[in-house]
């Protein structure tokens, strides 16, 4: 089985530096490609490309630019590979990843499977409390940060593998984005392929946003999954709608508390909620100050996916308007 690494990128050359820094130390005893697709960057990384040409198995593509999922798919559609592994340029890959990924395909083979991410201690206080967020079981119930929970595992295109078989029968990546990762795992599932969360591989995920780009994306986010669950009612799940309910009732606690000067059990609740997060990242971080910071971090996110998820509800859901028009950035042109 050949593994074809595919890796969109969009002016980050210094990250794809680190990125192909840590393909180029994999433990893996055979043989892989890795296909560089840029999306029509300004700042363009085949000068770091052409540094790693006589370490790594390398092809460099420039595009006009159409988005990750879009560049994902060219890449595919290139690739030499009969198995694809999907990165974002923003990570950094264990030297063990592939040997992991070989091992996990030959005793359980699946034609699409997603790893969790995880942080490096060389990584920023912030980026390591955004990890936490994303990853913890107290926000996301821990899918994100390898604990499989859900019956159906939705991979995340920052590391994600699917087969030449798969990608074939489902064409790839839609141009929705955020969101082309859980609208091509329901349409494999449609198709009758099976998804699988691989533990073990996960990457070190160097997530390159601010508090402000944080919260846009999320927001993005949230606009994103009642799209999806107009598309594939079937999938829709009352957990979709937690961030919504959570920032709401916080909301109404806090006016009840003004109006009646009562501090009432529901914000009992959500105190005893947010000083959990502040004690586990504290500790898991081994840093009282991520541990603050990731109150920022749990708060960003649920109010910027909650918040987004309204307002795409009663666009989509409840006045029926057309996704593309109703949210038209998150929409690339075909």
């Amino acid at each position: 089985m050949l593994f074809s690494l595919i890796i969109p990128v969009f002016n980050r050359p210094d990250e794809v530096d680190e990125l192909l820094e840590s393909l180029s130390q994999q433990d893996f005893n055979e043989n892989f490609e890795v296909v560089i697709v840029e999306d029509g960057s300004t700042l363009r990384c085949d000068d770091v490309v052409q540094k790693y040409a006589e370490k790594l198995h390398l092809t460099y593509y420039f595009k006009e630019n159409s988005g990750p999922g879009s560049s994902r798919n060219y890449g595919m559609n290139i690739a030499k590979g009969d198995y694809f592994i999907i990165f974002d340029s923003d990570c950094i890959i264990p030297k063990s990843y592939l040997t992991e990924v070989a091992k996990a395909l030959k005793e359980n083979y699946v034609d699409c499977f997603g790893g969790p991410d995880a942080a490096l201690d060389s990584f920023s206080d912030i980026q390591k409390a955004i990890n936490f967020a994303m990853t913890s079981f107290l926000t996301t119930g821990g899918i994100r940060g390898g604990s499989e929970k859900i019956d159906k595992f939705q991979p995340r295109s920052f590391n994600m593998g699917l087969s030449r078989k798969a990608f074939d029968a489902s064409n790839g990546f839609g141009n929705i984005h955020p969101g082309e990762d859980p609208d091509l795992s329901i349409r494999l599932w449609n198709l009758g392929f099976e998804t699988k969360l691989f533990p073990k591989a996960f990457v070190y995920h160097k997530r390159r946003i601010d508090w402000e780009k944080f919260t846009v994306q999320v927001n993005k986010f949230g606009k994103a999954r009642p799209i999806l669950n107009s598309w594939y009612p079937k999938y829709n799940k009352l957990t979709f709608f937690f961030p919504s309910v959570f920032i709401i009732g916080l909301f109404l606690s806090v006016l009840l508390y003004i109006l009646s000067q009562k501090f009432d059990y529901l914000l009992q609740m959500y105190f005893v909620y947010f000083l959990a997060i502040l004690l586990i990242s504290s500790i898991q971080n081994k840093s009282i100050k991520i541990g603050f910071l990731s109150l920022k971090a749990v708060w960003n996110q649920f109010y910027g996916y909650g918040t987004g998820f309204i307002e795409s509800f009663l666009k989509i859901i409840v006045l029926k308007q057309k996704p593309e028009k109703a949210f038209p950035e998150l929409f690339f042109k075909k």
